[in-house]
């Protein structure tokens, strides 16, 4: 990683594990929540037509290919990954996993920081789905702490059209985010979903929707 940090890819069988050092920061043993990012900001957002999403981090790419499923085919829909080695595994190793999405018309892939394409973006989105760390604070790179807070959300708010959603994914609860998402001028969501789709019992994650009103 960019801050000398060791990211993994582990096989067994026909499972995937991504360890940053000794966490695991996702595993195709469970999908359910990933999906749910994309699934569900669809059904807050509805079918707008030529609409523009933006996802930041690739991982395994449940969110991508959720997202695909449930966008018209005039949508547009682009990834940020940081991490070339993401892609690079993506293309490999779990090439039967990526099913061609990469390859999808709608997608772009830009190997750069989903901040970059957050600053750089004038009501350009109509969703932002961001999964580049186990929460709302920095685990993966320091520096995605701004994207939690003051700057990044105002950042992330300009960025979308009107209507539009900032969804967030986290592995845990997080009672401090909401209060700065509602901070920012964002109507406030807070969605608790089973990490495993069908399984109201399993471990659950936590999905922010923020609407800009």
């Amino acid at each position: 990683m960019p801050n000398g940090v060791e990211m993994r890819l582990m096989q067994c069988g026909e499972e995937f594990t991504i360890l940053l050092e000794h966490d695991e920061l996702m595993s195709t043993r469970v999908s359910g929540s990933e999906e749910a990012l994309a699934t569900l900001t669809s059904a807050r957002l509805g079918l707008r037509p030529r609409a523009e999403w933006l996802i930041g981090g690739y991982g395994m790419g449940f969110t991508l290919r959720a997202a695909l499923a449930v966008v018209g085919v005039d949508a547009g829909v682009t990834v940020a990954e940081i991490v070339p080695e993401i892609i690079d595994w993506a293309r490999g190793p779990m090439h039967a996993l990526t099913a061609g999405c990469l390859d999808d018309a709608r997608v772009v892939l830009v190997q750069d920081d989903v901040a970059m394409l957050i600053d750089a973006a004038a009501e350009g989105y109509d969703a932002i789905l961001l999964d580049v760390d186990n929460g709302p604070d920095g685990l993966t790179r320091s520096v995605n702490d701004r994207l939690y807070h003051g700057e990044g959300l105002k950042a992330a708010k300009a960025a979308l059209r009107t209507g539009g959603i900032l969804a967030v994914w986290s592995a845990h609860p997080d009672d401090g985010f909401a209060e700065r998402l509602r901070g920012a001028g964002f109507a406030v969501d807070e969605v608790i979903v089973p990490e495993a789709a069908n399984d109201a019992e399993g471990a659950k994650h936590v999905i922010w929707f923020a609407r800009k009103d």
